[in-house]
C-alpha cells in the first residue's frame, strides 16, 4: 500500500447566497478551481492526472451530468483525464478526498484532484411529475437551495426536521446557551478576518476571474490551463468584521419564538453558517508525485472516518467521526494541535468541541464558516487545505478536519504534518 498525501489545496474565495458569485454556474465554478489546482503544480503533465473526483451536496441545476467531467472538460485538461462526482452533502468534498487517498493508497493512480463546489444561489427549483397524467389541481415548486424537498411520507417526521430546528435540540440536549452561541460566532469573524489581514489566506484562496481563456479541452500531453488575470472577488464575502456581541444578541431566533422559558429559540442568522457559493480543491498524491508534481508534500493522510446517527442529531455525528480518525491513526485528542471543524451552527460547533474536551484556541484559528460561508459540497476541502496549510505555518504535527452532515453523518480526516518535523 502506498501513502497518500496533500501536496496543495486552493479553493475561490466564497461569496454569499445572491451575492458576487450569483452569476457564476457552478460547473465553471469546479472548472476554475480544478484548473487552478493543476496549474499550481509546476512539473505536472495534466495527462498524469489519474482522476478529478468531486463533491457536489445539490446536482439539481446547472452542476448535473458528473460535475468532476464536466470541469475537466471545461478547465481544458486532456480529454484523457476521468472524472467522477459524490455526493454525501456537506461532506462531499471531504468524501472526495477521502477516495482520492484511497486511490493513491491502491496504486490505481499517483496524482488525483479532489474538492467539491456549490451555487446556492443559483439551485433550481424542481418540480415533480405527477403519478397521473393531467392532474386538475396546482403543483408547486421545491427550492433546492438547502434541505429536505420531495421527501418520501415514510420517513419519520423527527428526522426530516430543518436543520435549524435539529440543532436547537442539539444545543437543548447539550446545555449550549444563547450566550455562548453569540460569542463563538463573533469569534469566527474576528478571527476571519484576523486571518485574511495577516496574509493566511493567500496560499489557499486565488481570487475569482471568470472563465476565460481557456474552454476548449486539450489533446496535448502536458499542456496546462491558463487562469488569466487575477479579477473579480478576491476575498469571503459574509465576513463581518464590524459586527459586536450586541448586534448578534439583537438578531431574532430563526427557527423558534423567542421565548425565557424552556423550548425558546437561541439559533439566529449570525450563529449559523449562510447560504454560500463557491468551490476548492486539493492535490492528493503518492511519494511518487512530488516528482511528477514539482510539488512536496504538506501532510500525510493518516486515518478517517464517516459515521451515522439520528438524522435530528446529525450536528454531533463529527464526535464519533474524530474519535475514530484519531484511534485509527494511532494518536489522541492529547497529540492535536490543530481543528478544522464546519461551523454548519456555532451550538453545533460548541457540542462537538465540548465533547472532544479540547482547547477552542486550537479550533478554526483562521476563522470558520459562520464567517466565511459553508457552500455545501466545497467545504470539506475547505476544512482539509486550510488544517494541512495551519499545521505547516503553525508547526504542529497532527491536525483534525471534521463536518456534520445532513441527514445523520459525520466525517474526519486526520492529517501529519511532513514539512517541517512538526510537534503538536
Amino acid at each position: 500500500m502506498q501513502t497518500a498525501f496533500v501536496f496543495d489545496a486552493v479553493r475561490t474565495p466564497f461569496g454569499r447566497f445572491g451575492g458576487a458569485l450569483a452569476h457564476v454556474r457552478p460547473d465553471d465554478l469546479a472548472a476554475f478551481v480544478v484548473g487552478e489546482q493543476v496549474r499550481r503544480a509546476p512539473a505536472l503533465d495534466p495527462a498524469v492526472v489519474g482522476d478529478v473526483i468531486l463533491g457536489n451536496a445539490n446536482g439539481a441545476g446547472e452542476e448535473n451530468r458528473d460535475v468532476a467531467r464536466m470541469a475537466v472538460l471545461l478547465a481544458g485538461l486532456p480529454v484523457s483525464v476521468p472524472g467522477t462526482t459524490v455526493n454525501r452533502l456537506c461532506g462531499s468534498s471531504l468524501e472526495a478526498a477521502v477516495q482520492a487517498a484511497r486511490a493513491v493508497e491502491s496504486g490505481d493512480a499517483d496524482v488525483v484532484v479532489a474538492g467539491g463546489v456549490e451555487s446556492m444561489s443559483r439551485a433550481p427549483w424542481v418540480l415533480p411529475k405527477t403519478d397521473r397524467p393531467f392532474p386538475a389541481g396546482d403543483l408547486n415548486l421545491a427550492s433546492t437551495t438547502l434541505g429536505w424537498r420531495l421527501v418520501n411520507p415514510r420517513m419519520r417526521a423527527e428526522w426530516t426536521v430543518s436543520l435549524g430546528e435539529a440543532t436547537e435540540r442539539l444545543r437543548e440536549r447539550y446545555g449550549i446557551t444563547r450566550e455562548r452561541q453569540d460569542e463563538y460566532a463573533l469569534r469566527s469573524h474576528t478571527l476571519a478576518h484576523a486571518a485574511w489581514e495577516s496574509g493566511r489566506y493567500a496560499a489557499l484562496v486565488t481570487p475569482y476571474h471568470g472563465t476565460e481563456p481557456s474552454t476548449e479541452p486539450s489533446t496535448e500531453p502536458g499542456a496546462k490551463p491558463s487562469t488569466g488575470p487575477g479579477t473579480g472577488l478576491t476575498r469571503d464575502e459574509s465576513i463581518r468584521p464590524g459586527t459586536s456581541l450586541e448586534r448578534l444578541a439583537a438578531l431574532t431566533p430563526s427557527f423558534r419564538p423567542a421565548s425565557d422559558g424552556p423550548g425558546g429559540g437561541t439559533v439566529t442568522a449570525g450563529s449559523a453558517s449562510p447560504l454560500s457559493d463557491g468551490a476548492s480543491a486539493v492535490l492528493v498524491g503518492s511519494e511518487r508525485a512530488a516528482g511528477l508534481t514539482g510539488l512536496e508534500p504538506l501532510a500525510r493522510i493518516a486515518g478517517r472516518a464517516a459515521v451515522a446517527n439520528e438524522p435530528q442529531y446529525f450536528g454531533y455525528a463529527p464526535v464519533e467521526a474524530a474519535e475514530r480518525a484519531l484511534a485509527r491513526s494511532g494518536i489522541t485528542w492529547d497529540d492535536v494541535a490543530a481543528v478544522e471543524i464546519n461551523e454548519a451552527f456555532a451550538a453545533q460547533t460548541l457540542a462537538c468541541t465540548d465533547a472532544w474536551g479540547i482547547d477552542l484556541d486550537i479550533v478554526n484559528a483562521w476563522g470558520g464558516a459562520i464567517a466565511l460561508g459553508h457552500p455545501l459540497g466545497a467545504s470539506g476541502t475547505r476544512v482539509l487545505g486550510t488544517l494541512a496549510r495551519r499545521l505547516v505555518e503553525e508547526g504542529g504535527r497532527w491536525g483534525v478536519a471534521a463536518i456534520c452532515i445532513g441527514v445523520g453523518q459525520g466525517m474526519a480526516v486526520v492529517l501529519e504534518n511532513v514539512t517541517n518535523g512538526g510537534t503538536a
